[in-house]
């Protein structure tokens, strides 16, 4: 039998959202969900916002596309809940403990990409 290697360290992934425009997305990101600016190519065709251990990046794409869906976790789910909703996020779901046993809410963009955001 061979033996199993030791595997390489490789970073959680990077979505890539489709958006109609990516400066727009960028600035709904920063404005109301608490990311920051990181880079834009200069034909604006992609982009990317950041927050502390995420990075999302935006590719723009013509309608009609279908929106992209994360499930992501968060520690501290009511300051999360909280931090959004006061900075005016598009909150489709309020936070809830759902039949399923795990405390969630879910967030829209501005592009309809969703976000569920939930504790264990």
């Amino acid at each position: 039998m061979a033996e199993k290697q030791n595997l390489t360290s490789i970073g959680p992934p990077v979505p890539e959202l489709p958006v109609v425009d990516v400066e727009r997305a960028q600035q709904h990101y920063r404005d109301a969900l608490g990311f920051e600016i990181g880079w834009l190519y200069p034909d604006k065709g992609i982009g990317a916002v950041m927050r502390p251990n995420m990075t999302i990046f935006f590719r723009k794409r013509q309608p009609p596309f279908e929106p992209a869906i994360h499930w992501m976790f968060a520690p501290d789910i009511d300051a999360s809940y909280e931090e959004l909703k006061s900075l005016g996020a598009d909150i489709v779901d309020p936070l809830e403990t759902k039949p399923w046993g795990i405390r969630q809410f879910t967030v829209k963009d501005i592009d309809g990409n969703l976000f569920y955001i939930h504790h264990g």
